[in-house]
């Protein structure tokens, strides 16, 4: 079951839900994002995710419709104190170029403010030129590594602080 809306249409025509991460919108997109990390990387993604990290309060996950089709997902959890990780950012590939990655990471930003936090920190991998090219053009800078893929030479650390992006 979702839970209301959280963004009405805007001119790309995206709509965003929250959803549950266990929710099978949800799991049919974390599909088509796993086979695009094993296309680009030739492995899935193996960080470590709890269905549970994305649940209000600490965590969101969001998913965006264009009509009634599920074209993107993201969502954040709890990093730190007053720090959110974003993770499982993906738009899929015929709904690509229009805007909705951009879309669905401000209202990741704005609900994570909601939910209380200050900054958000990501990491991409560098298979992955647009998401980078995303982040950087919206304000995100290289941070330290951390986490699972750390020590991986092919990711890349991101951070932007969403005080000063609350006026967005």
């Amino acid at each position: 079951m979702s839970t209301a809306p959280t963004a009405d249409r805007d001119d790309t025509g995206l709509f965003i839900r929250a959803l549950r991460y266990s929710d099978p919108v949800v799991r049919a997109l974390e599909s088509e994002l796993q086979l695009e990390y094993a296309e680009r990387y030739g492995d899935p993604d193996e960080g470590p995710i709890l269905p549970e990290q994305f649940t209000p309060p600490e965590g969101l996950f969001l998913v965006g419709f264009v009509g009634n089709e599920p074209v993107a997902t993201g969502g954040f959890r709890k990093h730190d104190d007053g720090v959110a990780e974003i993770k499982r950012m993906y738009v899929a590939h015929e709904h690509r170029g229009g805007g909705h990655a951009r879309r669905l990471l401000a209202e990741l930003e704005a609900q994570a403010v909601r939910a209380g936090y200050h900054r958000v920190v990501l990491e991409t991998g560098l298979k992955q030129p647009e998401a980078m090219s995303l982040y950087q053009s919206s304000g995100y800078t290289d941070t330290e590594p951390y986490g699972y893929y750390s020590e991986a030479e092919f990711s890349r650390f991101f951070t932007k602080d969403l005080d000063l992006a609350s006026g967005d």
